[in-house]
Formats: C-alpha cells, structure tokens, sequence
C-alpha cells in the first residue's frame, strides 16, 4: 500500500479553498470579511457556522468542529486523513505521488478506507456489466431503455446492473484481493448460516448512493423479476460508511442545482430522480422510499430554505407522509406540496413533458403546506363535527412547529379566514398546544439529565495543577499558533547589529530563561508540531518566493505596457513608473508576509492528529469581530497590532499563575504539617513567592489577587 507523499500533501493543503470546499456542502453567506452558514454538524436554525477566508479555515461556535478543509471534509464525510486528501486532490486535479508505506504505517490503516475501496470496486464492476457484459446489456440496460434513461444519466448516476449469478461480484473482488470481511461488513456479500459467502444483489439493477462529497456509500437493487416471492428492492445494510438516516438519493448530483435555485424538491424513489434530472430539473433529491428523518432534513436545510415535496394522487401515501411535512415545518423550513396530475408519478410525469413544462407545472400547481393539509384532512372530516375539531387541532399542531412567530401568526389569520374560526380562538389554543409541547420537552430533558447523571463518572479534580495553568497556557499558545513566525521585535545578536525576532522565538526565550514549559501534554504536542513547522518554513519561503516574484514580474510588464499605450510626458511617466514599482513591491511584501503567517496555523490546522488539529483550528479562529459601527470613522488597533503588549502579558499571567500554584502548595504544606511552621527556609521560600507575585502584579498592572479555582 502507497501514502501520498509530503509534497504533494503540502501542495494540496496550499491549493485548497477553505470557502470552495465548505461550499460543495453548506449553503454560505457573506457577513463581512467571513462568510456564514448553518452547521452541517449538528442541527440548528441559527447559523453559527462560521467560514474565514483569510485564515482558511471553518469553526462552528455551538459545537465547537470545523477546521482546515482536509479537517473539514475528515468530520463532515468521516474519513481519514489520507481519505481527505485524495478528496481533495481529485477536487483540484492534483497529481497524488505516493511512496510505499511501511508494515506499521499498513496495520494502521482504518477498515474504513477498505469498505470505500471495496464498495468503489463494486460499483465499477457494475457499470461494466450494464455496459459491456452480454448479459447486462440485454437486461439491466434494456430495462433503463424501456423506463427512458438516456446514457448520459446512466453515466451520472453510476447505474450498473449484478449479474444473475451467486457469487459473480464475491470472485471478481477477491481475485482483485480484496479482503472477504469487508466485502461483508459493506453488506455486498451475505454470510449464510454454513459460512457461505454470497451476492446480495444478483440478478438485480444497480442503484449507487453517494455522500454529499460523491464517496459511494451504498447501494440500492432493483430485482426485474415478475416472482411476488421476490423482493422488489434490496439496499444496503447499515454500516461503518453508512447510515441511511443521514443520506438523499441524489444530493451529490443535485446540491449545485438546490443553492441556485435556492429550493430542493423531494420525491420518493430513485427513478424519480434520475427522470427529473433527465427532464432538466435538476433540484430533485429522494428519500429512496424511507420517512423522512432528522438527518436527512438538516441535509436539505444545509443548501436550501425551500422545499416542494411531490406527491402523485394517492391519498393514502400523502396521509403517511404528513409527519413529514411536519418535521420539515420544525426544521424552520418553507414547506410547499404538489399534487401530479392523475395517474402519474414524477419518474412518468417528467419522461412525458418537457423541461419547461415540468417547471411551469410546478410553479402553477405547488401548495403552501398548511392550505393543502387543511384541504385534505377537512375534505375527510366533512360534516363530522367532533373529526373536524380533530382535523383543526391537528393543524395547529403543525403550525405550533413552526419556529419563526411571523410566520405562525399568518398562518393562524389564513385558518381563520378558511375555518371560519375566530383569530383569536385559534390563537389560544395555539399557545395551549405549544405550552404542551415545550412540558413535554421539558419531562423529557429532565429525564435524560437523571439518567446521564446516575451513569456519571466521578468527575476529575479541577483544582489540580495542570487543570488551573491550563487556561493560562492556552493563551500563551494562542499567540504562537496564529503568529509564530510574525516579527515581534529586533534584537541585539551581541555584535552591536539587531535582528528580527519572531513571536516563537520570543516566547521560547522568555519560557527557557526561566525554565518554564507546558505542563499539559496536549499543549506540549502542540508547541513541538509548532517548532517543526517553523523550521520548515526557510525552505517553503523560497517556494513562495520564487512564485510571487513571477507574479510580480507579470503585474510589472502588464502596468508598463499599459503606461506605454498612453500619451504622457517624461516627467509624468517617471512618476508613474515609481507608482507601479512601489505598488508591486507593496503587494509582493503583504502576500509573502500572509503566507508566513498563516504557515504554521494552516499546517496544524491540517494535522492528522486529531487532537491537535482541533485545539489549533479552535486557537486559530476568532469569533467576534468588530462591526463596521465602530471602524468606520476610528482606526482600531488589529491584534496583531498590539502583539507587542498582548504576547509579554499572556507570558507574565502564565508565570503568575505557576507562582499562584507554588504559593499554594506551600501554604497547604504549612496547614498540613504541624512543624512545617518552624522551617525557616520553607518561610524564607514563601516569602520569596509572595514578593514575587507583587512584582507581577505591578507590572500587569493589577492588584495582588489570588485567582480563584486554585
């Protein structure tokens, strides 16, 4: 097995876009010099996602993930470090060198990147056999001709078809070398109760799923048997790669479509997808006949505030699929519904219509939610009094889901003037029903309190050393992993000359003179990738060098023909070629003095440790910024601007700090031994601490005050 090698890494994380990447996931907009979005990592209505392009990386400030975009991709598509890279690289069509990796390097390998292999073999063995096997071209691709799929969505939803033979696709892996277990764990192949390994999916045409980032994750198969006796779909089962609550037929195909139409629409089954998306609409997802879940809505949530759910005319689907609807409403989403003419269903509606006529269909016909519920479910009741008040009741509870006030209010005026209920009477029982729910909720939070507390572990002692220091270092370290190598002061180097010092060279001066370092191991792995990377940056710097200079040269020759091209005196043209030459040199030193800083932060951002890739993205992002309010008529000093105040500080609080902890160790040696009181030099030492913990306080400009929590 080969792993990419260190340059190709470096070129890849150099080259990718932080908002580029966030983008094929998340629905992104632009507040000031960042840009916003819901967070794909957890549900919320909110958006606290916040993406910076200057410092290239992505952090969720509820959950606390994110990060660089090999980070990213890593927590949103669950891969490994390698797995993310290669993403990348197929994303910027980067060649992947690779060297072999050692037997240590092999065992480590997650049984992860094996089911994605696995499952990519399959579907490349499938494809072949709908387009070059005898048998896959007289059936499964004759059955997408009769059902009126052209090539071309053959070829972008990856169709196959499995050979109507028990172990075609279980031979063709092995023999390849793939390992028997994982072609199990990916539910491919069924173990049977004698130890007999077999085709899930033979005699089937082959539907793949794809993740949002287009890893196959799955696959759904379609039997062509008339047999009652048989199944008519078989998908996969649940595994380490897949989770069918957390994924839509067709996202990967559809997502670019949904952020510019702003608006998903949902259909039920695969053909439905693929016949939309051949019909040119292409905003269509499924939820590949399962009941809409949590995770399949945030999904939709991620690229779009609309959704239009499509129905074809049976009542009975359109009452199981309420709830729904109901969930999408709670999600804070706008909610519409169509009804297809009689008869049809999307896959049959979008082959015998054109593209124009799909879109004029929907935008004429599509129904606000809560009219059509209305419509349904009173159409029902009739005349029933005690049904009605039932039906009533129950679109109230859906318009209790709705999260924005506006919206429920108009929504509650529209029932009035439908029901012919008075407004305020709704209203009521409104605020009844959501007074229940929020009870309900209530019991229910409370109840997971108790039981996550009866099964609690006694938790640490916070008042332990490295637990108190840790928040001291932590801003220590803040300064190194955004700014280690910013010039932070000249120095004498004891000839009478002084050189630049950077900000790691002047904190790892001032912890050496006094024999100080992170007691936290996670701090202290930190600060070693930190060193690393640093030395590694005269050589990357020559790189970067050498590229801007090119850049430079090419702004200068453009400006001079420009200048050229335009009647000017001499003396008029000597002033504007010292313009040009201060502007180009201004750009190069602002571009090679970026990338420095952003060299080691982007690196650990980047780490495949985990730990440390996270604490340095959560170092490296900053959550508040200023508003144009207060920049606009002020210059407000940058951080970085105030280094020269900020680093000194954070160093001297983090030696107070130690010394806090010294004093008290002493003092609870005083209290806990009797004769303690009588040694003169553990005095003269306590002394010693005290007098030096008014010197850092003089100097910090503070008073003496004993942090709490020690």
């Amino acid at each position: 097995m080969r792993r990419i090698d260190s340059e190709t890494v470096r070129h890849i994380l150099d080259t990718a876009n932080i908002v580029d990447v966030v983008s094929d996931f998340v629905s992104l907009k632009r507040r000031g010099a960042n840009y916003v979005g819901l967070c794909p990592f957890h549900n919320e209505r909110t958006p606290s996602f916040s993406v910076s392009p200057a410092r290239g990386i992505c952090k969720c400030f509820s959950c606390g993930k994110g990060g660089s975009p090999v980070n990213f991709i890593m927590e949103l598509e669950q891969m490994s470090f390698n797995e993310a890279l290669r993403y990348l690289a197929n994303k910027y069509h980067i060649e992947i060198k690779e060297h072999e990796i050692s037997d240590e390097e092999r065992q480590q390998e997650s049984e992860r990147e094996s089911m994605w292999a696995v499952n990519d073999f399959a579907l490349r063995h499938f494809e072949e056999n709908l387009t070059t096997h005898p048998d896959g071209k007289a059936i499964g691709l004759a059955y997408f001709r009769e059902r009126g799929i052209n090539d071309a969505m053959v070829a972008r939803f990856h169709l196959g078809y499995a050979l109507e033979r028990t172990n075609a696709l279980y031979e063709a892996a092995t023999a390849k070398g793939f390992d028997e277990r994982f072609l199990v764990d990916t539910g491919l192949c069924i173990r049977n109760e004698r130890g007999q390994v077999y085709d899930r999916f033979k005699g089937r045409v082959i539907y793949p799923v794809h993740s949002i980032s287009g890893k196959v994750v799955a696959f759904g198969g379609r039997t062509l048997r008339s047999d009652k006796q048989t199944a008519k779909y078989v998908n996969s089962p649940e595994s380490a790669i897949y989770h069918k609550s957390s994924q839509l037929y067709g996202l990967y195909q559809a997502k670019r479509a949904i952020v510019e139409r702003g608006k998903c629409i949902l259909v039920e089954g695969y053909m439905d997808v693929i016949s939309m998306h051949q019909s040119g609409v292409e905003n269509v997802v499924a939820s590949s006949g399962t009941s809409l879940t949590d995770g399949q809505i945030r999904l939709i949530h991620r690229f779009a505030e609309n959704v239009t759910v499509i129905y074809d005319s049976d009542a009975a689907g359109i009452k199981a699929s309420l709830r729904g609807i109901d969930m999408l409403l709670a999600e804070g989403l706008n909610v519409k519904v169509l009804l297809l003419p009689e008869g049809e269903d999307p896959d049959s509606f979008a082959q015998h219509n054109s593209s124009d006529e799909v879109e004029k269909y929907i935008a004429e016909n599509e129904t606000d939610f809560i009219r059509f519920k209305t419509h349904i479910l009173l159409d029902e009741a009739a005349d029933d009094p005690i049904r009605r008040a039932d039906v009533i009741n129950d679109i109230l509870r859906s318009i209790a889901l709705i999260p924005d006030l506006v919206k429920r209010q108009v929504y509650i005026a529209e029932c009035s003037r439908s029901l012919g209920i008075r407004e305020e009477a709704l209203g009521l029982q409104l605020q009844r029903i959501a007074a229940k729910k929020a009870e309900d909720e209530s019991v229910k939070i409370q109840r997971r309190q108790t039981l996550e507390s009866l099964n609690q572990k006694p938790a640490e002692d916070e008042n332990a050393g490295p637990a108190f220091l840790k928040e001291y270092e932590r801003r220590v370290l803040r300064y190194i992993v955004k700014y280690a190598l910013c010039e932070f002061c000249d120095i004498d180097n004891g000839s009478g000359k002084f050189e630049p010092m950077t900000v790691l060279d002047y904190v790892r001066a001032e912890m050496q003179r006094d024999g100080l370092a992170f007691s936290n191991p996670l701090h202290v792995r930190v600060m070693e990738m930190v060193e690393e990377t640093a030395e590694t940056w005269p050589q990357n710097r020559k790189e970067v060098e050498t590229r801007l200079e090119v850049e430079r040269k090419k702004k200068l020759d453009e400006a001079y023909a420009d200048l050229r091209s335009q009647q000017l005196g001499v003396s008029a043209i000597n002033a504007r070629e010292a313009q040009i030459l201060a502007q180009c040199d201004e750009s190069y030193r602002a571009a090679l003095d970026h990338a420095a800083l952003d060299y080691v932060s982007r690196t650990l951002c980047s780490s495949p440790d985990d730990e440390v890739r996270r604490l340095s993205t959560e170092l490296s992002i900053d959550r508040y910024h200023l508003s144009k309010v207060h920049t606009k008529h002020t210059k407000v000093e940058s951080e970085r601007e105030s280094l020269i105040r900020l680093v000194p500080r954070a160093i001297s609080e983090l030696k107070g700090a130690i010394l806090e902890m010294m004093i008290h160790d002493l003092q609870t040696r005083l209290r806990e031994n009797p004769d303690a009181g009588n040694d003169v030099e553990l005095l003269r030492e306590m002394m010693r601490l005290t007098a030096l913990r008014s010197e850092f306080a003089r100097n910090l400009g503070e008073r003496t005050i004993t942090p709490r929590h020690i």
